[in-house]
């Protein structure tokens, strides 16, 4: 017999209700008659929305959208995985998935390669950031959306797939029969000697054993590069593996110290996790470096080292997300990420946001009245805060950019001129060497000219918003020729802003030109030196009685 459509859909709704119906026939009270009842309105509704819309519609993507907007009336953070979704899931927890190995993103509506990954297929076959993706395995990309054409460039390891590509300053496409291999990205990108004291970690996530590569890079700073203190480097970590952050603390805390516990509906669920392993070091001076963009994990482990008194955390306030996620297993393969806890730092205290109409546009944790945080204590008795993240012991104002780089990022021009000057030079000073030579200067200043390179400034943003008031006023008529001359004095001019703001356009010149020459691991080197954050860390850890003074009972350690 041929199902319709329509049969196939009501059949897995009414296996759902049936399950509603059996824990009514169970227990009777109020909540289980409230989920027997809706989901009986959800399938009735279902069935006459699927028998009499005007328009044929497709039963797995309303279903989707449902689930999708009632778990959004939670949390951010409670998620279904389709079965299509499993390979981006694993990526997330395990660092690994079967493709070519590079970063794609849209641009000007075109699929381009961001980054290839060094030592992986796109790079060896010899795939640049900048090509474009005309094709992949035959299908053209152009009304694809990123999403589409990564799960195309996915597959088998040891397969090949086929990739069309257009080229900088190539007239014709050109075509590569990449292998693909299974792909396992290293949590630790770079780790080295800032001086010859202090050495360097970049973790750039919480993957599956990620904490075995911070402990193989901390055991070769100490004992092959003599490290005396430590700078880790947590910014922009979302997180990911609770277990891994307590393995990371660990490394630095005596053993049996609490790091973290969770608690939450389901109580047999609730625990404490302690440090169960030696460590290796628990005297050395550490320095943690967060910003907003630091997550979940990330934040357990600066919040850990800062409630037990043992780091220094330097930066900005980290995100706010203190919640735990279990993935429970669903019918087809697919799976919900539901959160069940929350996570508790050594001093009692909660990372996550308490208030989630108090956020940033980023979904980071915002600014939280007085009245809705409590206080609490670190190990020897230093003042900290709930409300939301951890905020840092030494708090460094955040990097603002000119409306000239902020044009210059959002237009791709800094991304678009490194894609030229790698296809015009073969080659590059070494990555702690390489700067941005006036000559080179010059020649980018010439490239957004001739590119037709257009941006406002935030006066000349407000200055247009006055001229439609007033328009819309009825003033503008009135003083049109000293709105005018106003315009003329306040407008901008591109070669003196490129004078003005030279210092951060050349930084970020840098940084993505040496990225197409030694890859993630060279632009992370090169960066170092100019980083801001890096400078004070160095400078804390150098100076032993300022590094001990953040540690004296009764500080407190809050936002002004």
């Amino acid at each position: 017999m041929k199902f319709s459509r329509f049969k196939k859909a009501s059949i897995v709704v009414v296996s759902i209700l049936v399950l509603g119906i059996g824990f009514l026939s169970f227990n009777r009270d109020d909540k289980n008659f409230q989920i027997a009842k809706n989901l009986d309105i959800y399938y009735t509704l279902f069935r006459e929305l699927n028998a009499f819309y005007v328009d044929e519609v497709d039963p797995s993507k309303l279903v989707k959208t449902s689930i999708d907007k009632m778990l959004e009336s939670l949390d951010p953070y409670t998620n279904y995985i389709s079965e299509s979704e499993m390979e981006d899931f694993k990526f997330m927890t395990t660092g690994e998935y079967a493709g070519i190995g590079a970063l794609i993103g849209k641009q000007n509506n075109k699929i381009v390669i961001s980054e290839p990954y060094e030592g992986f297929p796109a790079q060896k076959s010899g795939l640049k950031a900048g090509d474009v993706i005309l094709e992949v395995a035959g299908k053209s990309t152009e009304k694809m959306s990123t999403e589409d054409v990564s799960n195309l460039l996915k597959g088998p390891a040891n397969k090949i797939v086929t990739v069309k590509i257009e080229r900088y300053g190539q007239k014709k496409p050109l075509t590569f029969d990449i292998v693909r291999e299974n792909i396992q990205i290293d949590p630790v990108p770079y780790y080295g000697m800032l001086n010859n004291e202090t050495g360097y970690i970049r973790l750039s996530n919480f993957t599956e054993n990620c904490s075995e590569r911070v402990k193989s890079a901390l055991i070769d700073l100490k004992e092959k590069h003599h490290a005396k203190s430590l700078v880790l480097d947590l910014r922009g970590n979302p997180g990911g593996l609770l277990i891994d952050a307590v393995r990371i603390t660990n490394l630095f805390v005596p053993r049996g110290s609490e790091i973290v516990s969770t608690r939450g509906k389901v109580k047999q669920w609730d625990k404490v996790y302690n440090a169960t392993e030696n460590p290796v070091d628990t005297v050395m001076p550490i320095a943690v470096l967060v910003n907003r963009g630091s997550a979940s994990a990330s934040e357990i482990v600066a919040g850990a080292l800062q409630d037990l008194d043992r780091a220094v955390i330097i930066g900005t306030r980290t995100f706010g997300k203190g919640l735990v996620q279990t993935t429970r297993d669903l019918s087809y393969n697919a799976k919900l990420k539901v959160t069940t806890a929350k996570y508790y730092i050594p001093s009692g205290r909660c990372i996550q946001a308490l208030d989630y109409s108090h956020r940033n546009e980023d979904g980071s944790v915002g600014t939280i009245p007085d009245s809705l945080i409590t206080a609490y204590k670190t190990k020897i008795g230093r003042i900290v805060y709930d409300g939301g993240g951890v905020v840092p012991d030494i708090v460094q104002d955040p990097e603002q950019y000119s409306n000239l780089v902020v044009g210059l990022i959002s237009q791709f021009k800094i991304f678009d001129y490194a894609t030229y000057f790698n296809n015009t030079r073969t080659t590059i000073a070494p990555a702690e060497e390489f700067t941005i030579t006036p000559e080179i200067y010059a020649d980018f200043a010439a490239f957004l000219k001739k590119d037709d390179f257009k941006y406002e400034s935030e006066t000349e943003e407000a200055m247009d918003e006055l001229i439609k008031t007033a328009k819309r006023e009825k003033y503008y008529d009135f003083s049109k020729d000293e709105f005018a001359k106003l315009q003329e004095k306040l407008g901008h001019n591109l070669d003196k802003d490129l004078e003005q703001f030279q210092d951060e356009v050349k930084e970020l010149l840098t940084d993505e030109i040496i990225s197409r020459y030694y890859y993630q691991k060279g632009a992370i080197k090169a960066s170092l030196k100019d980083d801001k954050n890096i400078q004070k860390a160095t400078e804390i850890l150098k100076n032993q009685p300022e590094y001990a003074g953040i540690f004296k009972p009764g500080k407190e350690i809050k936002l002004k």
